[in-house]
This record gives structure tokens, sequence and C-alpha cells, in this order.
């Protein structure tokens, strides 16, 4: 049997993606590329390049679980690992790598998010199976650098250094979300990735550096390890899941660890993080607009404009907007503004939940 896994993370709410996304269907559960498949379901597929069906496992919420078995039927239940709470990605690292271990003590796995994509396909299955060939001989946390394209701000950056196997790379540190004149700095210098949060390692070193750096959260996962892939488990994950901190495995582990390295990777990716990065990623008209649905334009500039196949829309004169029609909520707002969108689910979110 193959001890090479994939755990999918697709327990996230998308709010950026309001009001497509919403909290009782995510972004990960959308055709958000118009191409008649969710986000979930092309991650789904493009792993199964690197490991058979059986040895892919869905980390998510619970009250996920029915569109998880919808949108991927070939999965048995066992595979869908549910979340009572939303802690961030460390302790779903944890739960996710204490389970694998219990059932195979070899398991060499992946843990990568579920609404991301990846235009090329084979360069990244190439690139997580010399990660996977490393992980699985050395006590390595490896991560797939994504090759940066733009100074942004919103990611993540990984300074690599020496390089120690083949494309492997050893990382000096991380740096989270840096200001813009950092961020040109990181560009310039070449020693700088952006973090896409595809992380490659074996079950055995990372439970091993959960206990070094995050002892706090393998302390309260561990007291299940009798009751993993048993019909007890789930029991045991609703009463101590929501205890365990909340934190991301980029603060719990990736910052502290020093036995991080990194496959640089040029592979097309985008994280689809929020309206503008679906901007970027489709193609454009003749005046730089991203049109989808049943739409008539006139001096129409630099807009993204999603609208339902049903309804005609016509519009004059706008510019550098975001226009999204979802039926019951329309938003019309400036691209360069898009970030304050997270926000507005705060802000009117008790006075209208029934939109959100």
């Amino acid at each position: 049997m193959s001890s090479t896994y994939v755990a999918i993370m697709a327990g996230g709410v998308g709010s950026r993606f309001w009001p497509a996304s919403r909290n009782a269907h995510p972004k990960q559960f959308l055709d958000i590329l118009g191409v008649g498949k969710s986000l979930i379901r092309l991650t789904y597929e493009r792993f199964l390049k690197l490991c058979p069906s059986e040895n892919i496992l869905i980390v998510t919420n619970k009250k996920y679980k029915k569109l998880v078995k919808e949108h991927l039927p070939e999965l048995e239940d066992s595979q869908i690992l549910c979340e009572p709470s939303m802690n961030n990605t460390a302790p779903c690292v944890a739960y996710t790598a204490l389970r694998l271990n219990a059932k195979d003590e070899n398991a060499n796995f992946v843990v990568a998010p579920s609404d991301h994509v990846i235009l090329k396909e084979d360069l990244f299955i190439q690139n997580l199976q010399k990660a996977l060939a490393f992980t699985k001989t050395n006590k390595a946390l490896v991560t797939l650098g994504i090759t940066p394209t733009r100074p942004d701000t919103g990611y993540g950056y990984i300074n690599f250094g020496e390089n120690v196997e083949g494309e492997i790379h050893k990382v000096k540190r991380f740096t989270e979300k840096p200001n813009i004149e950092k961020a040109e700095e990181f560009l310039a210098s070449g020693d700088y990735l952006w973090n896409g949060g595809i992380f490659i390692w074996h079950s055995k070193t990372i439970i091993e550096s959960f206990r070094n750096n995050a002892p706090e959260i393998l302390d309260i996962l561990e007291k299940g390890i009798n009751v993993y892939n048993t019909d007890k488990e789930q029991g045991f994950i609703d009463e101590a899941y929501p205890t365990t901190p909340k934190i991301s495995v980029d603060y719990a582990i990736m910052e502290k660890a020093d036995n991080i390295y990194t496959i640089p990777s040029d592979i097309g990716w985008s994280d689809l993080g929020t309206w503008n990065s679906l901007f970027s990623y489709r193609k454009k008209d003749e005046n730089e607009n991203v049109v989808q649905g049943r739409v008539v334009m006139e001096n129409t500039e630099n807009c993204f404009i999603r609208t339902k196949e049903n309804k005609l829309t016509i519009i004059k004169g706008l510019k550098d907007y975001i226009l999204v029609d979802e039926g019951d909520v329309l938003l019309v707002y400036p691209k360069k503004l898009e970030q304050e969108v997270k926000g507005l689910v705060g802000t009117y979110k008790k006075d209208w939940p029934e939109y959100f």
C-alpha cells in the first residue's frame, strides 16, 4: 500500500469572496472559475496524479460534510475529517498527522488548501514528489515556495538559503505580510518566495515538531491516540478539538522550527483570495474587463463583473469596480478598496445574517 497521503484543508469561509462565498456555502464549493467544477473538485482531481483516491483526506468543518460528499462522492466517510470548531490550521495539521500516523507509521503526506489554482499541474506534482522523497529520508518540514511575480503585501515571504539536495533549499526565516517597501526589497533580492501554504512532511516529523514547538496543541489531541480511526474518534474530537489554541501552522511551527526547507516553484499558482486575484487570473476583454454572465457594457473599463446567467445586466460608465450580483445580494465596490469586503461581513452580519 502507498504511504503517500494528501490532506486537503476545506474548512474556511472565504469571506473576502462575499457575497458569492457565504457561511453556508463557502468558496471552495463554488464554480468560481466558471469551468463547471468547484475549486475543491479541481483540487481533488489534481492530487489524483500523486496518490490513489483512498489516500486523500478532506479536513473540513462538520457543517460542510454534506457539501464535501456532494462534490466528492467517491470519498468514504472515513476520509472526511470533521472539525467541530474553526481553530485555524495548526490544530488541523496536528489532528491529521496523529490520525494518519495511527493508521500508517510510514505516512508521508502533503497538506494543501482546497481553493487554490495551479496552472502547471505536472510541474506541481513533480515538485511534490521531490519533496516527499526528501521528507521520507530526512527529518524535514518542506514547503513549496511560490516564485513571486510582484511585491505583494498580502503574502508571507520565505527567505531561502543554500541548496542542500537537488532543488531543495534550507529556509533562513519566514516574514509575515511585510509592508510595500520590504516586499519590493524582497522581490529585488531574488532570495524570497511566497508562502503558498502547501506543506510536505512525514507524520512522525511533524508530530515531533508539534511536541517541540506547540506542545499545548499536541497534549490535547494526543489523548485520543487510541480512538483515531475508530467509531469513537468523532466523539473525542468534538470534545477535545475546541479546546485547542486558535493559531496557524505558520506561527505555531514554521516560524519556530529549525528544520524547514523549500522548493522554489514556478507552478502558475494563485490563492484566489480576493475578487482582484480572480480578476488578475481571468482573461480580459479589450477594455480590461472580466465578465461572468449576460452583460452589455459601454464605456466600462477595468472592472470585474459577475452576474446571474438568467439576468441581463446593462452597464455604462463604470471604471475600476467590482460588481457581483448573487440574486439576493448586489455588491458594487471600488477595486482598490476590495480588502474592505471581508470587513463588511463583520459589520452587517448581525443585522442581516441571512445574507452572510
